[in-house]
């Protein structure tokens, strides 16, 4: 199992709270928000109606003896309000790393190199101001005083990283919250996707100092300050570029393509015809008065396939697809850079939709009130984690192949609402929990 692994780093946290007066450790507080995730309850009032059930808190003390008694969701609430929320996510960092270091994920590196997805998300949008940390939008009126008043709408946005496998196993990493008051206020600007890019690589740097990493980045990303800190902190990046980004070198791109055979690629992925060209070693200048450049490398992908359209007919569809890269291209290593690599970036997004519409509520705030949020938030995607674990694990993958994530988790929530723990017998239960378990992903 698992859970030692991670209660052990979790039982780093300091702990703030009067000894006299609690009645739960921090671990068990942590381990009641996770299953709250993990098994999909929308909502503190849910959870509270839910899993608290005589039976299923009976079950649980088997499965997780340190689970002495329930706790109540508000419990876990006061907690969050006021502990120092960023240790939750450091236990998930630590977590990580020891995945990393058992070579678990080693299968699926990139020219020995870990994809890494950065996207940004928004989590929630309301219409009070209940933290001065959230962004805001003018939605009608005015910016001017003698016009119409204005009126706001104020949300929560994140950049999260997450590790982005060809094999579609998605691992969430990080999350960095954009923070009003971290913007430009001499400048009358608030907090933005692009600023929070430095802090979140910042973080990664220090949690992972030696990792190999790929970035994986949208065209948001297509700008030379990042590909600049991409560079001091010798990782990899294939970012996109699209079509109005970065003229000048697109202009150098279209004067060199194709001018030798070694600089294009034709082959067969699927059902799609593909074509790379690439051209390498291009300068980019940038910066007050151009003074600052970088060598970069361009890959434009052309592709066809056939398809089915609304009418039952055969159609050919065509699309193209261009990134920069911060190593050169060649034949050996465009497919893999490209198509095994960049193409995947849509693995964050991907675990965006399960996170906000398939079971653990990204969009819901849990408590108004910026750090407990931020707690609920880190909990949630250490939850994820462990599914996304349970989902590619050897064991338990064809089985979620064959009912699904969601139905999966239904019967486990079944499961323990029933006294089914009671036919297998406890001392069979703690067999199998002191027996040695190895992970294995598929």
């Amino acid at each position: 199992m698992q859970w030692p692994v991670l209660a052990r780093r979790l039982q780093r946290i300091p702990d703030l709270r009067n000894p006299k007066k609690t009645q739960h450790t921090l671990t068990v507080l942590m381990l009641y928000g996770i299953l709250v995730f993990m098994l999909h309850y929308s909502s503190r009032r849910e959870a509270n109606a839910q899993i608290t059930h005589p039976m299923i808190e009976h079950n649980l003390r088997q499965l997780f003896p340190e689970l002495e008694r329930m706790p109540h969701a508000d419990t876990l609430f006061r907690l969050l309000r006021q502990m120092d929320v960023a240790g939750i996510e450091q236990a998930h960092l630590d977590w990580v790393n020891h995945l990393i270091r058992k070579k678990k994920f080693a299968p699926y590196r990139i020219n020995n190199s870990y994809p890494l997805a950065i996207d940004g998300s928004q989590k929630m949008a309301c219409s009070q101001l209940w933290s001065e940390a959230l962004l805001q939008r003018r939605i009608s009126g005015s910016p001017k005083e003698e016009a119409e008043p204005s009126c706001y709408q104020y949300y929560v946005y994140v950049l999260e990283a997450s590790l982005s496998f060809r094999n579609g196993m998605v691992i969430p990493l990080m999350s960095e919250f954009l923070d009003f008051q971290q913007g430009d206020t001499a400048q009358d600007k608030q907090d933005c996707e692009t600023r929070a890019f430095h802090r979140l690589a910042e973080r990664i740097q220090r949690a992972f100092p030696r990792l190999p990493i790929l970035l994986l980045l949208d065209g948001l990303y297509a700008q030379g300050p990042v590909m600049a800190r991409c560079r001091d902190y010798h990782w990899q990046f294939m970012i996109v570029l699209k079509d109005r980004s970065l003229p000048t070198v697109w202009e150098e791109y279209q004067s060199l393509r194709g001018l030798g055979a070694d600089q294009q690629h034709q082959q067969n992925w699927g059902e799609r015809r593909q074509h790379f060209r690439w051209v390498n070693h291009i300068r980019y200048d940038y910066g007050p008065n151009a003074r600052h450049h970088l060598t970069v490398h361009v890959v434009v992908c052309e592709e066809q396939w056939q398809a089915v359209d609304e009418h039952a007919e055969i159609v050919t569809k065509r699309a193209k697809q261009a990134w920069i890269s911060s190593r050169p291209l060649h034949a050996t290593n465009v497919h893999e850079r490209c198509n095994l690599a960049a193409r995947y970036r849509w693995g964050i997004e991907s675990g965006f939709l399960i996170e906000k519409h398939q079971g653990y509520s990204y969009e819901h705030a849990f408590a108004k009130d910026w750090n407990a949020m931020r707690g609920y938030h880190y909990l949630m995607r250490l939850a994820h984690l462990l599914n996304t674990l349970v989902r590619f694990s050897s064991t338990l993958a064809p089985l979620v192949r064959q009912w699904g994530v969601r139905p999966f988790i239904e019967f486990l929530r079944t499961t323990l609402s029933g006294p089914w723990l009671e036919q297998i017998g406890l001392d069979e239960i703690a067999r199998r929990l002191r027996s040695p378990f190895q992970l294995r992903l598929i």
